[in-house]
């Protein structure tokens, strides 16, 4: 009979080999359906006659949608089947940003957006909700980890492919649109490919020998009769707590930051420098390149020393001060657009240490009860900053009011963390590894 230790290495090794590649390239195709509008702007904008404020809310309403459904999509991905759930997001927003690509009027790019948003609402939380049908709880963290490491990989990915597709004309049509067009494809593709690549459960993975099968799914049952004995913590109390409406302050604010300058930063790049769409989009990658390599280390630090607050706070306050700096001297061009690259990297590098702070600062089981919360009412801040971006451009004919606001919202945000206390924890309250272990980093 085969040694426990080593059937439990093999296991968790053959699972991390076969599902957390395949869900990465997921991810990093997901977020490319999300951020290629600010590259198509370099173009489409003009192509259109699109003023900023119609940019910013079809930028933005993305979001509206994406909030309407993403727990009830993680809530299907738990009671029906997970492969199938993901291949219908992943099928439905590549249809969708297909159609991004052949808009004519600022209502159909409102639509396209806004169904964009539906059709991939649940993906992130089902991934999450996934990974719990095959990682143990001391598992978990990593393997989300590695997976939203996708975010930047597909920024820096995303932006020279862009540019190079914004100079195509095939068929009579503009680059930009071929932007929509080739990058909703492999969506597409992708979800036709994960019916039968990814497998729901662990008993059903023919994949797996029998005895790493049967040790895996004996660890879930376990972890799951411990969960039922937790003492449940209501969304009632969650939303009652002081702490709990801190956090979405904080994440509201930090998200209208993280997407008001993403979505907008092609674009600014260009006014500041003049520089034609390809060089921009170059330029565009490099910011995420020092987002990848900033969020390890920040996590890295964080994990070490146990502190969270200043190591969420400490980026906002940075990228808010860096991108004031890029307004204020934005006719120095290479400092202007070092200070912006400088600010895109900070507020994409606070998240590693703010998704540890529920656990830090609340009781295990208000943190488990209170994270899909917080990340719903957070992501409406990737409505809020590219609409007040374009809303104040078109109003004032500058970017500076929008960026302006941005600084004020990201400092805010480092100054209500700032704010957060550790909680009170009841003997009997224990957290559930399902939820807190998902967004830790």
């Amino acid at each position: 009979m085969p040694d426990l230790p080593d059937v439990a290495a093999r296991a968790r090794r053959r699972i991390a080999r076969r599902l957390l590649p395949f869900l990465f390239v997921l991810y990093i195709i997901a977020f490319l359906d999300r951020v290629n509008v600010a590259y198509a702007a370099l173009r489409m904008t003009r192509d259109l006659g699109f003023t900023a404020e119609v940019f910013g809310f079809g930028a933005g309403i993305f979001f509206i949608g994406y909030f309407l459904l993403e727990i009830p999509g993680a809530l299907l991905v738990e009671k029906w089947s997970a492969r199938g759930w993901i291949a219908r997001i992943m099928i439905a927003w590549g249809i969708a940003t297909v159609l991004v690509g052949f808009v004519k009027t600022a209502q159909q790019f409102y639509a396209a957006r806004f169904f964009l948003g539906m059709a991939e609402a649940g993906f992130f939380p089902g991934i999450i909700v996934y990974l719990t049908h095959w990682f143990r709880a001391d598992d978990r963290a990593k393997a989300v980890a590695l997976f939203m490491s996708a975010v930047p990989v597909s920024n820096i990915l995303g932006a020279p492919i862009a540019g190079l597709i914004l100079g195509v004309n095939w068929a009579g049509m503009p680059g930009w649109r071929w932007i929509f067009i080739l990058e909703g494809v492999p969506a597409i593709i992708f979800g036709v490919i994960t019916i039968f690549y990814l497998t729901d459960r662990p008993e059903q993975a023919r994949w797996l020998p029998p005895e790493e099968r049967e040790w895996i799914r004996a660890e879930l049952e376990r972890e799951k009769q411990h969960k039922k004995a937790i003492r449940s913590f209501t969304a009632w109390e969650a939303v009652r707590s002081r702490e709990v409406i801190l956090l979405a302050l904080v994440y509201f604010l930090g998200v209208s930051g993280s997407y008001g300058v993403s979505l907008w930063l092609p674009t600014m790049i260009q006014q500041l420098s003049g520089l034609p769409n390809l060089a921009v989009t170059f330029v565009a990658a490099c910011p995420y390149v020092l987002a990848l390599v900033a969020m390890v280390l920040l996590g890295w630090s964080s994990d070490r020393s146990g502190e969270r607050r200043w190591h969420t706070a400490l980026p906002l306050f940075v990228g808010g001060a860096a991108l004031a700096l890029s307004v204020t001297w934005e006719s120095r061009l290479v400092v202007g657009i070092v200070l912006l690259a400088l600010a895109t990297a900070c507020v994409w590098t606070y998240l590693p240490p703010f998704w540890a702070l529920p656990t830090a600062i609340l009781s295990e089981a208000a943190a488990a009860a209170s994270i899909g919360l917080i990340n719903s009412v957070g992501n409406l801040g990737g409505f809020a900053g590219p609409y007040v971006v374009g809303y104040l451009q078109t109003a004032t004919g500058s970017t500076h009011g929008g960026m302006m606001a941005l600084v004020g919202s990201m400092l805010a945000a480092g100054v209500l963390v700032l704010q957060l206390r550790p909680a009170r924890r009841p003997p009997q309250t224990v957290v559930d590894p399902t939820i807190s272990t998902a967004t830790e980093r």
